[in-house]
């Protein structure tokens, strides 16, 4: 018996993603990808929210969540890309240069021009970094909306941005060893389009789609997609149907997490524990750490995805 806690034990160790813990900090870092952010847009608390959801992380900045983002890493060329520029870019920014110091920023990956997304460009500007020139990857209307709209056209006009043009289904080869693919996904596109990527290293493959109206309406088949993956990080921002009183959830449409998880639910064992939700608004228990939808989740076999995650 004892062996085979031992067994167990390992197989877990194997299976489950790394923290980056203050040992972890201490090893070089590995290329791959790290997880700088969970939250919806506005992260978590959330401005002027006054409910119980919120009240802790108020009081306890350790429960505090930044806006959703990843950084893509090359320890060869000690350098990492940004999927999103978030309200909070000089946070992740540091963060990912306290575990691989000296790291350089290479590019940021757009997927659309809601607030939590791009946003945080305005920190590359004159009066902040003042970058030179840095790679900005977007779809084709989300350079426009950056080039022809203030303030985002003056970081185009000083140079401190370039941007970087990306086409649906055409793969962007960062070097020989790591390359990204932006796809379409439905969803409320005001000022531009919005693109999920897939990005592959030379060991794993990850699916990214922060935004998504509904699995049903995308054109593509998120089972397939998810199996040609090794890590799927999913749009969790909504647990059910009623998580904000008052509000016709009909007009903010994402797959409520209670929906994945039926749609995933004849997946194999190891499909489902690829699934890692992500982007979770403020009002998702997912957020909790001894809520019940948050042990409905994980006892079905999925993943939530934790800042410091390093894969």
């Amino acid at each position: 018996m004892r062996y085979q806690w031992l067994l167990l034990l390992t197989l877990v160790n194997v299976f489950s993603c790394k923290n980056t813990t203050k040992e972890a900090v201490n090893q070089p870092l590995k290329s791959g990808v790290v997880v700088l952010g969970i939250a919806q847009d506005a992260g978590f608390p959330q401005a002027d929210c006054k409910k119980n959801c919120c009240k802790a992380a108020w009081k306890t900045p350790s429960l505090r969540r930044h806006a959703t983002c990843l950084a893509l890493f090359d320890s060869l060329e000690n350098q990492f890309w940004l999927f999103e520029a978030t309200p909070d870019i000089k946070f992740q920014m540091n963060h990912f240069q306290d575990i691989a110091p000296d790291s350089d920023l290479a590019g940021i990956f757009l997927t659309h021009a809601h607030v939590g997304h791009y946003t945080g460009l305005m920190h590359l500007g004159h009066e902040v970094m003042g970058a030179k020139g840095m790679p900005v990857f977007a779809m084709p209307r989300m350079r426009t909306f950056l080039s022809e709209n203030g303030p985002w056209s003056q970081l185009v006009d000083f140079k401190n941005i370039e941007l970087q043009n990306l086409s649906a289904d055409t793969t962007i080869n960062l070097n020989e060893r790591f390359s990204v693919s932006p796809f379409r996904v439905p969803h409320r596109d005001e000022f531009s389009e919005t693109v999920g990527y897939k990005i592959s290293t030379p060991k794993k493959s990850y699916l990214f789609i922060p935004d998504i109206d509904k699995w049903h309406l995308w054109q593509r088949n998120i089972i397939e997609e998810i199996a040609k993956v090794d890590i799927a990080f999913l749009d969790g921002t909504f647990y059910e149907n009623g998580e904000i009183p008052g509000r016709d959830m009909s007009q903010i449409p994402h797959p409520f997490i209670e929906e994945s998880m039926k749609v995933f639910e004849n997946l194999p064992e190891a499909e489902k524990a690829k699934v890692h939700f992500i982007h979770f608004n403020h009002t998702n228990p997912a957020l909790q750490a001894d809520s019940e939808a948050r042990k409905k989740i994980l006892g079905k076999g999925f993943r939530i995805a934790e800042e410091g995650n390093v894969y």
